[in-house]
This record gives structure tokens, sequence and C-alpha cells, in this order.
């Protein structure tokens, strides 16, 4: 049996890595903006002794100290972090207000970034851990229209290897997860920011919101299949830095590298004149 700490929990795949996990008989401390959302979702909290929900905004460093606090104080220890909350977001760059950034990345990336501080120290004391950040596909390769939520989790991607390198020698390992398109609420109104302020000057990416809001039901990955790959990440000892999950998610990468490839080898006769020669 280990303890478990997983932010964004209510929905989509962080409530069927919880549902799994207590099916299991693991401990889980579960954060959430709502904990009465999680509880219904479960079928009532109440049914779950291992189960500590936990009301807290990611980006209040004080609620996550006090969240993680609370975690050691009614389990004894924290063996799994899994940082997953998160939400989709649509629209140009050029229309995306200073406050719509902030919020992204208050989630994206301060969030995150309190769990660890807060995570860290006992787990460094305790010569193990386990980390698992949730990114996304669209932290390896890029599209239009999705300029804010890519940004975040490229930001995400890069703090991650470097967390991966700086605590491996404390025996934590730390991977990300690259899902693709998941049938989950990511690409419902409850779960997809759209810009304040649109602009006429992008009628594709009108377009594109469109269709992204009709497919719903219709996308290739199974969230609690998900949740299962997530679990045998975080509990096997060789998992991959990258763990990317789903064919459209495989794709998409190894698309993104061949033209990662093409870029290097078409930038290598002007690369070599800017170094000095002595």
């Amino acid at each position: 049996m280990s303890t478990w700490f997983v932010t964004g929990t209510s929905r989509g795949l962080g409530l069927d890595l919880v549902r799994q996990l207590l099916e299991r008989g693991e401990n889980v401390a579960a954060t959430t903006r709502s904990a009465q959302r999680l509880g219904e979702a479960l079928g009532g909290s109440g049914e779950w002794p291992r189960l500590l929900v936990l009301e807290v905004d990611l980006a209040d460093e004080q609620q996550v100290t006090r969240a993680v606090g609370a975690t050691h104080d009614r389990f004894g220890g924290l063996d799994v972090v899994v940082n997953n909350a998160g939400y989709g977001f649509l629209g140009a760059v050029e229309e995306v207000s200073d406050a719509e950034v902030r919020k992204m990345f208050d989630v994206q990336i301060f969030g995150v970034w309190n769990v660890l501080r807060a995570v860290l120290p006992a787990m460094r004391e305790a010569g193990r851990g386990h980390i698992v950040n949730v990114s996304s596909i669209l932290g390896l390769t890029a599209f239009p229209g999705w300029g804010l939520y890519v940004a975040g989790k490229y930001a995400l991607e890069g703090l991650t290897e470097s967390l991966a390198a700086e605590v491996a020698g404390f025996g934590i390992t730390v991977n990300l997860v690259e899902p693709g398109y998941m049938r989950t609420d990511f690409l419902r109104p409850v779960s997809l920011g759209l810009p304040s302020q649109e602009s006429t000057g992008y009628p594709a990416i009108r377009e594109m919101t469109q269709q992204h809001l009709a497919m719903p039901g219709t996308q290739l990955g199974d969230p609690a299949k998900a949740a299962t790959a997530i679990i045998e990440v975080a509990t096997r000892d060789d998992a991959p830095l990258h763990q990317l999950l789903g064919s459209d998610s495989l794709g998409l990468a190894d698309a993104r590298i061949e033209a990662l490839r093409a870029d290097v080898e078409a930038s290598r006769a002007l690369g070599v004149t800017t170094d000095i020669q002595d």
C-alpha cells in the first residue's frame, strides 16, 4: 500500500485515477476546487476510508503546503505525486489577454511548482518518491489556436526534465505523461477556455473551435486506460521520462521528430558560421 497525492480529480483522467487507486487499496489525497463535485462523482466520499479530499487552489502556495501537511498527518507519508490539474484553451495568440495567460500558468506551472516545493523536502529526506507530471502531446508539438495551452505544457516539459535530473540522486523518480485526445470533458465548456475578446481576423480558428466543441464522444483515448497506464508508470523503475499515451500522440510525436530533424539539417550550414575561430 502506498500514498498518492493527485491534483485535478473531480472529473476526467484525475477522477478515473482516484477510482482505480482506491480500488487497489491505496491511500489517496485528492485535490479539487470542489470537494462536493468530487464526492458526488465518487458516489459519496464517505464510502472511501482511504480517501482524503482536499479543496485546494493550487495557485495558493500556503493552501498547497497545508494540503501536503494534511496528507502526511493522515497517512504518515507520501509516495507518489501526480500533477494532473489543467484545462484547455482555444484562441489565437493575439486574442489571449494578460489575465487569461496568467490564469493558465497559475494552474499549469505555478500550481505544479507549489506542489513540488511542498513535497520534495520529505521525499529527499526519505530517499524515495515518484512524481508524475501530466503533460500532453501538445507539450511536444504545436497547432494554431492552441498557443496558450501549448506554452504552458512546453514550460511543464522543461521544468520536469530539469527536475528529473536534479532529484535522481535522491532516489526520486520523475516522469512526464503525454496523452493525445481522450474522451473526457476536456473539449467541453467546463474544461475549455475561450478568449474573452475574439478577433474577426482569425476565421479559421473560429471554425476549428466549433469542430473541437463538436468532438466530445469521438476522441480516441480512453481515460480509464490512461489512468491504468499512469499507475504502471508510477510503479515501474524503468518507465521512460516521456511516456506517450494514445496512437494519435505517438503519430504526432513521430512527425515532430522528423520536422525537427529537418530543421536541424537545414540550419546546419548557417549555424556553424557563428563559432569563434581561434
